[in-house]
């Protein structure tokens, strides 16, 4: 059940075909468990890969176009939900969409798009499908559990381009950055009782997923990226907090790359600060809000261009002036942070949590997406309504999670006896 910015609870099924056409199901709901539909979108087009993208290393642009996009409501709430937003936000060509006296038909299927008539009232659901110019085709084998000894199997996922955080931004913004990815119906991770659930579904049945506890936010601990992660502008980066529940401070790592893969360290932050007691999230059913001060920080520049970055820095504005080399940690903290990397002391942060089990009975934790624009979520009215992806609790890592990076950073040093930062295997 994914968590779009707004916030819009979704799951989503795509189909490609080989002669480039292609049909996507977005089922809406109003529940953040995916187990009441609200309505059901069906998408056909046609996708044109071209060329590796020259912002997003390691991604491929790609050029759509929309033959129909249809809409199933699955209640009269729903209806008169839709009908609401698009006669009052749409053109003329809209405006009798859907009269206001108009009964539910339980599956009727309305046009809300067409290139033959030209019509296109989409805009009023903030519906854009943007995320198809940008795509990656990720493939990896995970390890057969224990009990079939040895082997692997193969997992297919497409990331798609990410969806601004500002519901007006997002019609026209084009992806630097990824949505979580989709998993191939034929080679997807095991076990995912969602996977089938989704594959099977139509915009007449719409998915409804198993019904999940609701965990209490439990943060303490050390929590860590499960994959080299994307942000918009083209961050490549790892994470690795670790939350002191007993005083209410946290420290976090930041490893940032220059490619896709988490092979090639650029720079690493660590900032350590205190948090407020999480609260329910009105906003966002299922979360809860928090407060994070950052009091203090420190950089380490990985290489040359860093190096030469900072050292040519304003004087005063971003740790001693000229004095950064490659590998060595400097404070920041005396300059009150460090402009040429954007960060600020001290600073406040309104952030939104949550915390759930996977299907291997691994801890994850999903933090608030940062703004699409690069800014920081630094006033109530910037708190996300949506999250990246998640951490997974330390405590409870598998084999696969207990070599990473951030791991594997701290305490080890290089030859110069300085800490040495480890490639991802």
């Amino acid at each position: 059940c994914e968590v779009r910015p707004g916030p819009e609870f979704l799951t989503r099924s795509y189909l490609f075909y080989a002669n480039r056409l292609f049909k996507a199901y977005q089922f809406y709901y109003w529940d953040p468990s995916c187990r009441d539909p609200s309505y059901s979108l069906v998408i056909k087009g046609k996708l044109r890969l071209r060329q590796a993208s020259w912002i997003t290393r390691g991604a491929t642009e790609a050029d759509y176009h929309l033959h129909k996009v249809g809409i199933v409501f699955h209640s009269q709430k729903a209806m008169r939900e839709v009908a609401a937003w698009i006669n009052q936000t749409s053109g003329e060509g809209c405006r009798g969409f859907l009269p206001p006296g108009r009964t539910w038909a339980p599956g009727a299927l309305y046009e809300l798009l067409s290139a033959k008539t030209e019509r296109d009232c989409t805009a009023a659901l903030g519906f854009a499908m943007h995320e198809l110019s940008l795509v990656r085709v990720e493939q990896r084998y995970e390890p057969l559990p224990r009990a079939q000894q040895g082997g692997s199997r193969l997992v297919e996922e497409l990331y798609l381009g990410d969806i601004h955080t500002d519901w007006l931004e997002r019609l026209h913004y084009r992806p630097t950055g990824y949505q979580r990815p989709m998993q191939s119906a034929v080679h997807h991770v095991h076990p995912c009782p969602a996977c089938g659930i989704i594959y099977r579904a139509d915009e007449h049945h719409p998915p409804i997923l198993p019904a999940r506890a609701q965990l209490p936010m439990q943060l303490s601990g050390s929590w860590v990226s499960t994959h080299c992660e994307v942000r918009p502008a083209v961050l490549f980066l790892t994470r690795y907090f670790i939350f002191h529940g007993n005083n209410h401070t946290w420290e976090g790592y930041y490893y940032h790359y220059s490619d896709p893969l988490c092979k090639q360290p650029t720079f690493t932050i660590y900032a350590s600060g205190h948090y407020t007691q999480g609260i329910p999230s009105s906003k966002v059913r299922g979360g809860t809000e928090l407060a994070f001060k950052v009091t203090q920080a420190r950089v380490t520049p990985m290489d040359q261009v860093t190096v030469m970055m900072l050292n040519s820095s304003e004087p005063g504005s971003c740790g001693l002036t000229s004095s950064w080399s490659a590998g060595v940690e400097q404070d920041i903290t005396p300059t009150n942070g460090c402009l040429a990397l954007g960060i600020k002391l001290p600073h406040m942060e309104y952030e939104l949590f949550k915390t759930e089990q996977d299907t291997q009975d691994r801890s994850l934790l999903y933090v608030g997406e940062r703004p699409t624009d690069g800014s920081s979520p630094d006033s109530p009215d910037k708190r996300p309504t949506s999250y990246q992806a998640p951490l997974v609790q330390c405590a409870g890592a598998s084999e696969e999670f207990s070599n990473y990076v951030s791991l594997k950073y701290l305490g080890k040093k290089d030859a110069n006896g300085n800490k040495a930062l480890k490639p991802l295997p």
